[in-house]
């Protein structure tokens, strides 16, 4: 685990597929990250209720395939897969809109860590978006807030911290700001390798920061 928040951004590798689907709307977002912790520790960490507000926000509802879950002041959504410890898949559901998210795990090679062990994070979340909203503020309008959430969910699951990364007091720290920037920057990027065109790629990356930082 790196010390600096925004040095952990290096760690992950992001894409973006092109836009798609039935009405040619729908792109799907992707993340991996390696984490030097068990597959049952990572497992158990994003799906146990009283786990995840650990890291990142507290959780109602059934933890169940069928049941659903409610976020504290965010998403709610389906419990559609959930084959342990391997594959979580749910609906995301949030401001009427409903989009798919899925995590991957798997077991890796964790010669090079304390204990051992090490588990690859794939993540994947596939939404419909509006043109006008991609050309404003392009990928980093969620992907911001998944690499905010797979920085929370790496310090809980390497260091054993049991407190979420954003705090009021964080959130407005010049590492925080640097942290979501390299974000922004960084889903920029996935987009121009996508083919989205570079000066807009980049645009709307800078608006997204601008959101996120005030």
């Amino acid at each position: 685990m790196v010390d600096k928040a925004v040095d952990s951004l290096q760690l992950v590798a992001r894409e973006l597929s092109p836009f798609g689907g039935d009405e040619g709307k729908t792109r799907t977002l992707r993340m991996s990250r390696s984490l030097a912790a068990p597959i049952g520790t990572v497992w158990a960490a994003v799906t146990e209720f009283d786990r995840i507000p650990l890291w990142f926000m507290p959780v109602s509802g059934e933890a169940r395939i069928g049941g659903r879950y409610q976020l504290d002041g965010n998403a709610g959504g389906e419990i559609l897969v959930c084959d342990a410890p391997r594959t979580l898949r749910i609906t995301w559901e949030y401001g009427g809109d409903v989009s798919y998210v899925t995590v991957d795990l798997t077991e890796k090679d964790g010669s090079a860590t304390k204990d051992g062990s090490a588990t690859l994070f794939d993540f994947e979340h596939a939404a419909d978006v509006e043109p006008d909203r991609w050309a404003e503020y392009g990928p980093g309008a969620v992907g911001v807030g998944w690499d905010l959430g797979l920085l929370g969910l790496a310090r809980h699951v390497e260091l054993g911290i049991a407190t979420p990364l954003e705090t009021p007091e964080w959130s407005a720290s010049d590492e925080a700001k640097a942290f979501i920037a390299g974000s922004s920057e960084s889903w920029a990027a996935a987009a121009i390798a996508s083919g989205d065109d570079p000066d807009a790629a980049r645009a709307a990356a800078a608006r997204t920061t601008a959101a996120y930082t005030g």
